[in-house]
């Protein structure tokens, strides 16, 4: 039976994508999907058979098989399996005017019939990918578009960006020959992060698998400014020498720095090479705001530094110590010791010289002590004095001293103490 005339292709489609029909309750067929060039297989399967014989026809009614014996003089089309229950026959190199609606018969009292959908897939061609602007400034928007063309059925197609998913406007158009052209439209707006991320058109078709074109987004930015101090590291004091480094990145690469103190003008013997701003002899009069002003084709930047010149650090003078006992001690001047550029070594320098003085204090006056008992030891002494008693009333002299001799032990011991 020939298919009718008024069968439109999308009614085809539906026919395809579902189980045909079975007509009898013994006759069983199947739809076939294959890709144009490949081999459909076509199977007319027969449950419980009582030797009726099983033909397959092709679109136009023509017989291919009867049996086992091709009547059709197409030698693309072979016989696979023959038995009681099944014909299964093959088509090689398939195109697209093979497809159509096949039919299995069955020779019983009345014929069944069961028919078979070859629905031929075309793959599309390579997708094409272009953009509206090669290149992008950051923060614009931009067009890309996708285009899919000669497949069957219509493809459908996707956009990816980076790992993320997005959303386009797809418009279909068939061709005279049963053709598919898809198109696809993506619009974005790009950002500095997006240079260099792929955009990528994902083409899906039942004939193909991870079908895809991708294009890299190239993004034109302002330059980053950043300022680096070579040195000197730290607090920055009188007398010292500053260089500064002014560090830029953007596209296209930045073409022009330059260096200015905002409200006032560079000092007239500051050194200014390319990105580098050089300054010696550092005072306080050059305090203030230095900016650093990059651009490039795409727009213009700028850093600051803020200089504060300190006052210069002043050397602190040496403890001296006396035998006296009083303690000399030297203060710094509170700036200096209060200084946070001072830290933590300044503060353990004093504490150590502090700690030195108070010992030699400390050591001079026990050698003071220890000399002052060794002399007081040394002059510690004991005499006696003894008075005759009854001198006056001896006859001469040597009577008396033997008399006072002899009254030795009767005289009072007196003890005196020199100091």
């Amino acid at each position: 039976m020939a298919r009718p005339a008024s069968l439109s292709f999308s009614n085809l489609i539906s026919i395809s994508l579902c189980p045909s029909t079975v007509q009898s309750q013994n006759l069983i067929a199947d739809n076939v999907s294959v890709v144009e060039g490949e081999t459909a297989t076509i199977s007319c399967r027969v449950k419980n058979n009582d030797d009726s014989v099983i033909q397959l026809l092709n679109p136009n009614r023509q017989t291919i098989y009867f049996r086992d014996v091709r009547p059709l003089k197409d030698a693309r089309f072979q016989l696979v399996n023959f038995s009681d229950n099944e014909l299964r026959v093959s088509l090689s190199n398939v195109s697209l005017s093979d497809e159509g609606r096949y039919v299995c018969q069955l020779y019983t009292d009345p014929p069944q019939e069961a028919y078979a959908d070859i629905t031929v897939l075309i793959p599309p061609g390579n997708p094409i990918i272009e953009s509206r602007e090669d290149i992008v400034r950051e923060g614009n928007e931009t067009e890309i578009t996708c285009t899919s063309m000669g497949s069957k059925p219509a493809a459908t197609i996707r956009w990816m960006k980076g790992d993320k998913e997005l959303q386009g406007k797809s418009k279909v158009e068939a061709t005279y020959d049963r053709m598919f052209t898809v198109t696809s439209w993506l619009r974005l707006t790009v950002m500095r992060e997006d240079d260099g991320v792929p955009v990528v058109c994902i083409v899906d078709h039942p004939a193909v698998k991870d079908f895809q074109t991708q294009k890299y987004l190239e993004v034109q930015y302002k330059p980053e400014v950043t300022i680096k101090v070579e040195f000197p590291q730290g607090l920055i004091r009188e007398g010292e020498n500053l260089e500064l480094t002014c560090q830029a990145k953007g596209k296209p690469q930045p073409h022009q720095v330059n260096w200015v103190r905002v409200d006032d003008d560079v000092p007239s013997h500051a050194v200014i090479t390319g990105s580098d701003l050089f300054i010696e002899n550092l005072n306080k009069s050059y305090n203030g705001t230095y900016r650093c002003v990059v651009s490039n084709s795409v727009g213009e930047t700028y850093a600051d530094y803020i200089l504060y010149v300190r006052d210069a650090l002043t050397t602190t003078p040496k403890p001296t110590t006396t035998t006296t006992n009083t303690i000399s001690a030297t203060t710094s001047p509170p700036d200096i010791l209060q200084d946070s550029q001072a830290g933590p070594e300044a503060q353990r320098l004093d504490h150590a010289v502090i700690g030195g003085v108070v010992a030699v204090v400390v050591f001079a006056m026990l050698c003071l002590l220890i000399v002052l008992g060794r002399y007081f030891a040394r002059h510690k002494g004991t005499y006696f004095t003894h008075e005759a008693k009854g001198a006056d009333d001896a006859a001469d002299a040597d009577t008396a001293i033997i008399n006072a001799e002899g009254g030795h032990n009767n005289s009072d011991e007196k003890k005196e103490y020199y100091i």
